[in-house]
Protein backbone atom coordinates (compact mmCIF):
# COMPACT_ATOMS: atom_id res chain seq x y z
CA UNK A 1 0.00 0.00 0.00
CA UNK A 2 2.48 2.57 0.90
CA UNK A 3 4.72 1.69 -2.04
CA UNK A 4 2.47 4.51 -3.60
CA UNK A 5 3.50 8.10 -2.55
CA UNK A 6 0.05 9.55 -2.54
CA UNK A 7 -1.20 7.12 -0.01
CA UNK A 8 1.72 8.55 2.97
CA UNK A 9 -0.35 10.81 4.98
CA UNK A 10 2.08 11.21 7.14
CA UNK A 11 5.94 11.05 8.12
CA UNK A 12 5.61 7.41 9.59
CA UNK A 13 4.18 6.08 6.26
CA UNK A 14 7.35 6.52 4.57
CA UNK A 15 8.81 3.96 6.78
CA UNK A 16 6.35 1.55 5.57
CA UNK A 17 8.34 0.74 2.32
CA UNK A 18 11.98 2.00 1.73
CA UNK A 19 13.12 0.50 -1.78
CA UNK A 20 16.73 -0.48 -2.00
CA UNK A 21 16.87 -1.08 -5.92
CA UNK A 22 15.62 0.81 -9.08
CA UNK A 23 12.82 -1.88 -9.63
CA UNK A 24 11.73 -1.54 -5.69
CA UNK A 25 11.44 -5.25 -6.03
CA UNK A 26 13.53 -5.05 -2.80
CA UNK A 27 12.63 -3.07 -0.16
CA UNK A 28 11.83 -2.56 3.81
CA UNK A 29 9.41 -2.18 6.35
CA UNK A 30 9.97 -1.13 9.76
CA UNK A 31 7.57 -1.13 12.48
CA UNK A 32 6.91 -0.40 16.21
CA UNK A 33 4.68 -0.47 19.37
CA UNK A 34 4.81 1.33 22.68
CA UNK A 35 2.20 -0.18 25.09
CA UNK A 36 1.55 1.88 28.51
CA UNK A 37 -0.63 -0.34 30.79
CA UNK A 38 -2.18 -0.17 34.57
CA UNK A 39 -3.39 -3.18 35.81
CA UNK A 40 -4.88 -2.93 39.46
CA UNK A 41 -6.10 -5.91 41.18
CA UNK A 42 -7.84 -6.18 44.51
CA UNK A 43 -7.19 -9.93 46.52
CA UNK A 44 -5.23 -10.65 43.88
CA UNK A 45 -5.06 -14.38 43.50
CA UNK A 46 -8.52 -15.23 45.26
CA UNK A 47 -6.81 -14.04 48.66
CA UNK A 48 -7.39 -11.68 51.02
CA UNK A 49 -4.90 -9.43 50.30
CA UNK A 50 -3.13 -5.53 49.51
CA UNK A 51 -4.06 -4.48 46.26
CA UNK A 52 -1.84 -5.25 43.53
CA UNK A 53 -0.64 -2.33 41.00
CA UNK A 54 1.06 -3.69 37.90
CA UNK A 55 2.58 -0.26 35.84
CA UNK A 56 3.56 -1.96 32.88
CA UNK A 57 5.89 -0.84 29.23
CA UNK A 58 6.57 -2.26 26.07
CA UNK A 59 8.48 -1.49 23.69
CA UNK A 60 8.75 -3.15 20.17
CA UNK A 61 11.28 -2.54 17.16
CA UNK A 62 10.73 -4.61 13.85
CA UNK A 63 12.26 -4.74 10.69
CA UNK A 64 10.78 -6.55 7.46
CA UNK A 65 12.96 -6.83 4.60
CA UNK A 66 11.57 -8.31 1.02
CA UNK A 67 13.35 -9.63 -1.44
CA UNK A 68 10.88 -10.11 -4.62
CA UNK A 69 7.63 -11.73 -3.68
CA UNK A 70 8.57 -14.77 -2.98
CA UNK A 71 11.40 -14.41 0.26
CA UNK A 72 11.66 -11.88 3.27
CA UNK A 73 13.42 -11.79 6.45
CA UNK A 74 11.56 -10.34 9.30
CA UNK A 75 13.30 -9.42 12.83
CA UNK A 76 11.54 -7.69 15.92
CA UNK A 77 13.32 -6.73 19.24
CA UNK A 78 11.21 -6.11 22.54
CA UNK A 79 11.64 -4.58 25.78
CA UNK A 80 9.49 -5.50 28.35
CA UNK A 81 9.22 -3.01 32.06
CA UNK A 82 7.17 -3.41 35.25
CA UNK A 83 6.91 -1.93 38.47
CA UNK A 84 4.27 -0.84 41.42
CA UNK A 85 3.54 -2.57 44.97
CA UNK A 86 2.82 -6.06 45.51
CA UNK A 87 3.65 -7.60 42.45
CA UNK A 88 6.15 -10.04 43.82
CA UNK A 89 8.90 -11.66 41.71
CA UNK A 90 7.72 -10.96 38.17
CA UNK A 91 8.10 -13.25 35.29
CA UNK A 92 10.53 -13.06 32.25
CA UNK A 93 7.28 -12.76 30.29
CA UNK A 94 5.90 -9.31 32.65
CA UNK A 95 9.75 -7.96 32.70
CA UNK A 96 12.70 -8.33 30.29
CA UNK A 97 15.78 -5.77 29.49
CA UNK A 98 16.13 -7.10 26.06
CA UNK A 99 14.26 -9.80 24.22
CA UNK A 100 14.68 -11.09 20.42
CA UNK A 101 11.13 -11.48 20.14
CA UNK A 102 11.12 -12.63 16.45
CA UNK A 103 13.18 -13.82 13.67
CA UNK A 104 12.48 -15.55 10.89
CA UNK A 105 13.07 -16.44 7.40
CA UNK A 106 10.01 -17.41 5.14
CA UNK A 107 9.72 -18.08 1.36
CA UNK A 108 6.67 -17.86 -0.69
CA UNK A 109 5.85 -20.15 -4.25
CA UNK A 110 2.17 -18.60 -5.62
CA UNK A 111 0.72 -20.99 -8.50
CA UNK A 112 -2.50 -20.34 -10.18
CA UNK A 113 -4.87 -21.73 -7.81
CA UNK A 114 -2.31 -22.76 -5.15
CA UNK A 115 0.05 -20.58 -2.33
CA UNK A 116 2.42 -22.45 -1.15
CA UNK A 117 4.70 -21.21 1.89
CA UNK A 118 7.18 -22.09 4.85
CA UNK A 119 8.68 -20.20 7.24
CA UNK A 120 11.67 -20.67 9.97
CA UNK A 121 12.56 -19.19 13.08
CA UNK A 122 11.28 -17.52 16.02
CA UNK A 123 7.45 -16.79 15.18
CA UNK A 124 4.04 -15.63 16.54
CA UNK A 125 1.29 -18.74 15.93
CA UNK A 126 -1.88 -18.24 16.50
CA UNK A 127 -3.77 -20.68 14.19
CA UNK A 128 -6.59 -22.29 16.02
CA UNK A 129 -8.80 -21.08 18.71
CA UNK A 130 -8.75 -17.88 21.12
CA UNK A 131 -9.17 -19.98 23.70
CA UNK A 132 -6.66 -22.47 22.36
CA UNK A 133 -3.40 -20.73 21.04
CA UNK A 134 -2.95 -17.02 21.17
CA UNK A 135 0.10 -14.39 21.78
CA UNK A 136 -1.00 -13.99 25.38
CA UNK A 137 -1.54 -10.51 24.75
CA UNK A 138 -2.15 -9.51 27.98
CA UNK A 139 1.74 -10.28 28.83
CA UNK A 140 4.39 -7.77 28.10
CA UNK A 141 5.93 -9.38 25.91
CA UNK A 142 3.84 -11.82 23.82
CA UNK A 143 4.32 -15.47 23.33
CA UNK A 144 6.42 -16.98 20.39
CA UNK A 145 7.61 -20.24 19.33
CA UNK A 146 10.50 -21.19 17.76
CA UNK A 147 10.61 -23.73 14.21
CA UNK A 148 9.06 -24.75 11.53
CA UNK A 149 5.86 -23.93 9.53
CA UNK A 150 4.40 -25.08 6.08
CA UNK A 151 1.34 -24.06 4.32
CA UNK A 152 -1.15 -25.04 1.21
CA UNK A 153 -3.67 -22.35 0.71
CA UNK A 154 -6.07 -22.54 -1.88
CA UNK A 155 -9.45 -20.66 -2.63
CA UNK A 156 -11.77 -23.17 -0.47
CA UNK A 157 -8.93 -25.41 0.96
CA UNK A 158 -5.80 -25.24 3.08
CA UNK A 159 -3.37 -26.67 5.07
CA UNK A 160 -1.31 -25.77 7.99
CA UNK A 161 1.54 -27.81 9.53
CA UNK A 162 4.18 -26.93 12.05
CA UNK A 163 6.86 -28.23 14.53
CA UNK A 164 7.70 -25.81 17.32
CA UNK A 165 9.58 -25.82 20.68
CA UNK A 166 8.85 -22.91 23.35
CA UNK A 167 10.87 -20.32 24.45
CA UNK A 168 12.30 -20.24 28.26
CA UNK A 169 12.75 -16.22 28.74
CA UNK A 170 15.15 -14.78 30.87
CA UNK A 171 15.17 -11.72 32.86
CA UNK A 172 18.00 -9.89 31.47
CA UNK A 173 19.58 -9.55 27.49
CA UNK A 174 18.67 -11.12 24.49
CA UNK A 175 21.21 -14.07 25.18
CA UNK A 176 19.34 -15.29 28.27
CA UNK A 177 16.10 -15.90 26.04
CA UNK A 178 16.90 -19.41 24.67
CA UNK A 179 14.56 -22.39 22.86
CA UNK A 180 13.20 -24.75 25.52
CA UNK A 181 13.35 -28.23 23.93
CA UNK A 182 11.42 -29.21 26.63
CA UNK A 183 8.01 -28.56 25.47
CA UNK A 184 7.47 -29.08 21.71
CA UNK A 185 3.90 -29.04 19.98
CA UNK A 186 3.69 -30.02 16.37
CA UNK A 187 0.37 -30.87 14.24
CA UNK A 188 -1.67 -29.63 11.89
CA UNK A 189 -4.73 -27.55 10.98
CA UNK A 190 -6.72 -27.58 7.59
CA UNK A 191 -9.83 -25.54 7.23
CA UNK A 192 -12.76 -25.51 4.50
CA UNK A 193 -15.03 -23.17 3.31
CA UNK A 194 -18.37 -23.82 3.18
CA UNK A 195 -20.77 -22.90 0.93
CA UNK A 196 -22.43 -19.79 0.91
CA UNK A 197 -25.65 -21.13 0.58
CA UNK A 198 -25.59 -23.68 3.67
CA UNK A 199 -28.26 -22.77 6.02
CA UNK A 200 -29.90 -19.58 3.87
CA UNK A 201 -27.44 -16.67 4.22
CA UNK A 202 -23.89 -17.59 5.57
CA UNK A 203 -19.97 -17.65 5.80
CA UNK A 204 -18.71 -20.18 7.68
CA UNK A 205 -15.37 -22.27 8.27
CA UNK A 206 -14.88 -25.40 9.43
CA UNK A 207 -10.98 -26.25 10.31
CA UNK A 208 -10.64 -29.61 11.44
CA UNK A 209 -7.04 -30.31 13.57
CA UNK A 210 -5.02 -33.23 14.92
CA UNK A 211 -1.95 -31.52 17.61
CA UNK A 212 0.69 -32.59 19.69
CA UNK A 213 1.88 -31.34 22.82
CA UNK A 214 5.18 -33.23 24.58
CA UNK A 215 6.34 -31.81 27.61
CA UNK A 216 8.95 -32.96 29.86
CA UNK A 217 7.95 -31.23 32.97
CA UNK A 218 4.18 -31.39 33.16
CA UNK A 219 3.11 -30.51 36.72
CA UNK A 220 -0.16 -32.17 37.70
CA UNK A 221 -1.70 -32.80 41.52
CA UNK A 222 1.91 -32.79 43.41
CA UNK A 223 4.21 -34.54 41.18
CA UNK A 224 6.16 -33.81 37.53
CA UNK A 225 6.35 -35.93 34.71
CA UNK A 226 7.00 -36.31 31.09
CA UNK A 227 3.79 -35.98 29.44
CA UNK A 228 2.79 -37.00 25.93
CA UNK A 229 -0.77 -35.13 24.64
CA UNK A 230 -2.51 -35.42 21.60
CA UNK A 231 -5.23 -33.07 20.53
CA UNK A 232 -8.47 -34.16 18.10
CA UNK A 233 -10.81 -31.46 17.52
CA UNK A 234 -12.49 -29.05 15.04
CA UNK A 235 -13.61 -25.63 15.01
CA UNK A 236 -16.99 -23.97 13.49
CA UNK A 237 -17.06 -20.30 12.97
CA UNK A 238 -18.51 -17.77 11.25
CA UNK A 239 -21.45 -16.16 10.74
CA UNK A 240 -24.82 -17.34 9.66
CA UNK A 241 -27.02 -14.27 8.75
CA UNK A 242 -27.26 -11.88 12.30
CA UNK A 243 -26.18 -14.77 13.92
CA UNK A 244 -21.75 -15.28 14.70
CA UNK A 245 -20.01 -18.21 16.03
CA UNK A 246 -16.99 -19.47 17.20
CA UNK A 247 -17.71 -23.56 18.23
CA UNK A 248 -14.58 -25.45 19.38
CA UNK A 249 -14.26 -29.39 20.54
CA UNK A 250 -11.72 -31.73 21.05
CA UNK A 251 -10.66 -34.71 22.39
CA UNK A 252 -7.31 -35.68 24.15
CA UNK A 253 -5.42 -38.63 24.61
CA UNK A 254 -1.88 -39.67 25.52
CA UNK A 255 0.19 -40.46 28.57
CA UNK A 256 1.08 -38.61 31.65
CA UNK A 257 4.44 -41.00 32.36
CA UNK A 258 2.66 -44.16 32.70
CA UNK A 259 -0.99 -43.03 33.51
CA UNK A 260 -3.39 -42.93 30.46
CA UNK A 261 -4.78 -39.32 29.52
CA UNK A 262 -8.49 -39.51 28.38
CA UNK A 263 -9.94 -35.97 28.26
CA UNK A 264 -12.04 -33.57 26.23
CA UNK A 265 -13.26 -29.71 25.66
CA UNK A 266 -16.07 -27.60 24.33
CA UNK A 267 -16.00 -24.12 24.00
CA UNK A 268 -19.09 -22.69 22.30
CA UNK A 269 -19.55 -19.03 22.11
CA UNK A 270 -22.25 -17.27 20.09
CA UNK A 271 -23.91 -13.81 19.71
CA UNK A 272 -27.01 -12.35 18.13
CA UNK A 273 -27.40 -9.33 16.24
CA UNK A 274 -30.61 -7.32 17.00
CA UNK A 275 -30.63 -5.21 13.97
CA UNK A 276 -29.36 -4.98 10.22
CA UNK A 277 -26.98 -1.95 10.65
CA UNK A 278 -23.57 -2.60 11.75
CA UNK A 279 -24.24 -0.75 15.21
CA UNK A 280 -27.17 -2.97 16.21
CA UNK A 281 -27.12 -4.19 19.79
CA UNK A 282 -25.92 -7.93 19.94
CA UNK A 283 -27.08 -10.71 22.61
CA UNK A 284 -25.08 -13.76 23.14
CA UNK A 285 -23.96 -16.09 26.08
CA UNK A 286 -20.45 -18.81 25.74
CA UNK A 287 -20.72 -21.93 27.69
CA UNK A 288 -17.77 -24.08 27.96
CA UNK A 289 -16.97 -26.98 29.41
CA UNK A 290 -13.57 -28.64 30.17
CA UNK A 291 -12.79 -32.19 32.14
CA UNK A 292 -11.20 -32.60 35.15
CA UNK A 293 -9.99 -35.17 37.80
CA UNK A 294 -7.28 -37.69 38.23
CA UNK A 295 -4.25 -34.82 39.52
CA UNK A 296 -4.64 -35.69 43.11
CA UNK A 297 -4.91 -39.45 42.65
CA UNK A 298 -4.28 -42.22 40.66
CA UNK A 299 -4.91 -43.90 37.15
CA UNK A 300 -6.40 -42.10 34.16
CA UNK A 301 -6.02 -38.85 33.81
CA UNK A 302 -8.73 -36.86 32.93
CA UNK A 303 -8.13 -33.05 33.26
CA UNK A 304 -7.74 -31.31 30.05
CA UNK A 305 -5.32 -28.53 29.34
CA UNK A 306 -4.39 -26.11 26.39
CA UNK A 307 -1.30 -25.52 24.62
CA UNK A 308 -1.38 -21.44 25.51
CA UNK A 309 -4.64 -19.92 25.28
CA UNK A 310 -5.78 -16.84 26.01
CA UNK A 311 -6.99 -16.71 29.74
CA UNK A 312 -8.25 -13.19 30.35
CA UNK A 313 -11.73 -14.41 28.41
CA UNK A 314 -12.29 -15.68 32.07
CA UNK A 315 -10.96 -13.05 34.12
CA UNK A 316 -8.37 -10.37 33.60
CA UNK A 317 -6.85 -11.08 37.01
CA UNK A 318 -5.99 -14.77 35.52
CA UNK A 319 -7.83 -17.12 37.94
CA UNK A 320 -9.28 -19.24 36.07
CA UNK A 321 -8.12 -21.79 32.66
CA UNK A 322 -10.24 -23.95 30.94
CA UNK A 323 -9.06 -27.14 32.76
CA UNK A 324 -11.56 -28.77 35.23
CA UNK A 325 -14.11 -25.89 34.25
CA UNK A 326 -17.36 -25.15 33.41
CA UNK A 327 -18.60 -21.78 32.72
CA UNK A 328 -21.97 -19.88 31.40
CA UNK A 329 -21.71 -16.49 30.52
CA UNK A 330 -24.47 -14.18 29.11
CA UNK A 331 -23.42 -10.79 27.98
CA UNK A 332 -24.55 -7.97 25.55
CA UNK A 333 -23.15 -5.67 23.24
CA UNK A 334 -24.15 -1.86 22.11
CA UNK A 335 -22.40 0.27 20.10
CA UNK A 336 -24.47 3.95 21.09
CA UNK A 337 -21.96 5.70 17.54
CA UNK A 338 -19.87 3.65 15.52
CA UNK A 339 -16.40 4.03 17.29
CA UNK A 340 -17.60 2.80 20.60
CA UNK A 341 -18.42 -0.58 21.68
CA UNK A 342 -20.22 -1.11 25.40
CA UNK A 343 -20.18 -4.89 26.39
CA UNK A 344 -21.74 -6.19 29.89
CA UNK A 345 -21.00 -9.97 31.06
CA UNK A 346 -22.10 -11.62 33.79
CA UNK A 347 -20.31 -15.18 34.32
CA UNK A 348 -20.97 -18.31 36.26
CA UNK A 349 -18.01 -20.44 37.08
CA UNK A 350 -18.40 -24.48 38.08
CA UNK A 351 -16.06 -27.34 39.00
CA UNK A 352 -16.65 -29.88 36.47
CA UNK A 353 -14.77 -32.81 38.99
CA UNK A 354 -15.34 -32.49 42.69
CA UNK A 355 -12.21 -34.53 43.41
CA UNK A 356 -10.21 -32.13 41.52
CA UNK A 357 -8.78 -28.41 41.82
CA UNK A 358 -9.45 -24.93 40.57
CA UNK A 359 -6.33 -23.95 38.12
CA UNK A 360 -5.17 -20.73 37.93
CA UNK A 361 -4.18 -19.02 34.06
CA UNK A 362 -0.82 -20.44 34.56
CA UNK A 363 -2.43 -24.15 35.08
CA UNK A 364 -1.62 -24.32 38.87
CA UNK A 365 -3.98 -25.15 41.27
CA UNK A 366 -5.37 -23.54 44.39
CA UNK A 367 -3.59 -24.82 46.89
CA UNK A 368 -6.01 -27.36 48.73
CA UNK A 369 -9.17 -26.42 46.14
CA UNK A 370 -9.00 -30.32 45.68
CA UNK A 371 -10.38 -30.90 49.48
CA UNK A 372 -13.25 -28.57 49.28
CA UNK A 373 -17.16 -29.73 48.40
CA UNK A 374 -18.46 -27.39 46.63
CA UNK A 375 -18.99 -27.55 42.81
CA UNK A 376 -19.21 -23.26 42.56
CA UNK A 377 -16.17 -21.61 41.96
CA UNK A 378 -17.19 -18.20 41.07
CA UNK A 379 -19.56 -15.40 39.68
CA UNK A 380 -18.21 -12.78 38.09
CA UNK A 381 -19.35 -9.40 36.16
CA UNK A 382 -17.63 -7.38 33.79
CA UNK A 383 -18.11 -4.09 32.05
CA UNK A 384 -15.89 -3.03 29.22
CA UNK A 385 -16.29 0.23 26.66
CA UNK A 386 -14.22 0.04 23.52
CA UNK A 387 -13.33 3.26 21.60
CA UNK A 388 -11.50 2.86 18.15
Amino acid sequence: MMREAKKRRDVLDRLKFIPLNARQTIYLTFSGEMRLRLNQTSNPNLGKGPLQRQEIMRLVGGADLHITRYFRAFGELAHGGISGPNIGVPTAAMRNKLFLQQYFAEADAPFSSLNAGVRYGRQEFTDGANLMTSQRDNNTLRFVLNGTRFWLRGKKLRGDFFDFHYTRLGHGGARDDVIDRGIRFSGGTAGLVIPHSFLGKSKLYLDPFVWRLRNRRAVWGTGQAREERVYYGARLWGDVDRLTIDWVANYQSGHYENRRIEAFQVFMAQTYRLGAARTAPRIGVHVDYASGGGAFGKGTLRNATVPFGNNIYYSYQLFLTPTNLMALAPNVTISPIESVRLTFEHQFAWRASLTDAVYRANGTAFSGSQSTHARRVAQSTRAQAVWT
